[in-house]
């Protein structure tokens, strides 16, 4: 039998060490090979990334500049792709700059999600009991309101800023993430690899970080994709009831909440900023999809879960 004695391990055992990296061993390249959805996706999110990282350099004119005696609603013409809103401000310009705002809420919404919510999971899956029921049922009153309804909550709550919208989308991912990741760690403490570390005396925390963690961040991952979209489209939302993004800032929610008026008369007003919500959306769900057929073999054999 082995020399190792209750204390910190010194030395790795060969089964941990290899079953350790068993599921993050996997390869990005065959997400992309033979899936077109997943090549479109691709290529939608690498276009909304690039239109937000280079939007002074292709925007034409400043998203807030107005220009109402000789430019609103102009239809589109070569001065202006995408035409021009009420306050004769450039469509195309703002729906460039929009993505910004979109993007920025929609990333640092979710990452405050996995920081709450992965930890969240890692604890109330890798403990179970009291910790878990405690960790759960809170997680389960969250998820009792409707997402919009609890980001308005939480708006009420914090007041109306940019910073306060992306703390109100995070906290209404963060469940969504603690389920998803104790569902994984349910699956993986009963492993071979992390009764060894167990059985070598190594402590619980290094156990959740190096031993658990790696071998259930692949749905985390796809979580995370899937939620940017839905992040995006909440902003969107909050926006659009005058909860979101303050004016004059660029946001397609608002954008399409100040032109509600100019449908029929001016429809390129709603019409583009529309399009700009629905292709990102469509790009960052085809790419989940794709990150998880590849990272999550199981998930065609389950039912499947949506948010």
């Amino acid at each position: 039998m082995s020399h190792q004695t209750n204390g910190p391990r010194e030395e790795e055992p060969g089964l941990v060490e290899r079953f350790r990296r068993s599921r993050t061993a996997r390869t990005g390249r065959r997400i992309f090979a033979d899936n077109r959805l997943a090549q479109i996706g691709l290529l939608i999110t690498l276009a909304v990334i690039l239109s937000a990282t280079l939007a002074p350099l292709i925007a034409p004119y400043e998203p807030t500049e107005q220009n109402i005696v000789d430019a609103q609603l102009e239809s589109p013409s070569v001065a202006h792709p995408m035409g021009t809103d009420q306050f004769g401000r450039d469509i195309f310009s703002r729906v460039v700059y929009g993505a910004r705002i979109s993007l920025e809420v929609g990333l640092i919404a979710v990452s405050f999600a996995i920081l709450l919510g992965v930890p969240l999971g890692l604890v109330s899956g890798y403990y179970k009991g009291y910790v878990d029921e405690t960790i759960m049922r809170t997680m389960d009153v969250l998820f009792a309101f409707p997402a919009i309804l609890l980001a308005i909550a939480v708006m009420a709550v914090l007041g109306q800023s940019l910073v306060n919208v992306m703390i109100a989308i995070g906290v209404v991912y963060t469940p969504i993430f603690a389920r998803v990741t104790r569902s994984g760690v349910l699956s993986v403490r009963e492993e071979e690899y992390v009764t060894a570390a167990k059985a070598v005396g190594d402590t619980d925390g290094n156990i959740i970080r190096k031993d658990v963690l790696p071998n259930v961040i692949a749905p985390i991952i796809v979580q995370a994709t899937i939620s940017l979209a839905f992040a995006i489209l909440a902003e969107s939302a909050l926006s659009f009831l005058g909860l979101g993004t303050p004016p004059p800032t660029p946001s397609w929610g608002r954008m399409l909440s100040e032109s509600r008026n100019f449908m029929q008369s001016a429809p390129w007003t709603v019409l583009f900023p529309g399009l700009a919500i629905m292709v990102t959306i469509l790009g960052f769900n085809f790419l989940g999809d794709a990150l998880r057929d590849t990272l999550d073999p199981k998930h065609d054999t389950e039912s499947g879960g949506g948010l």
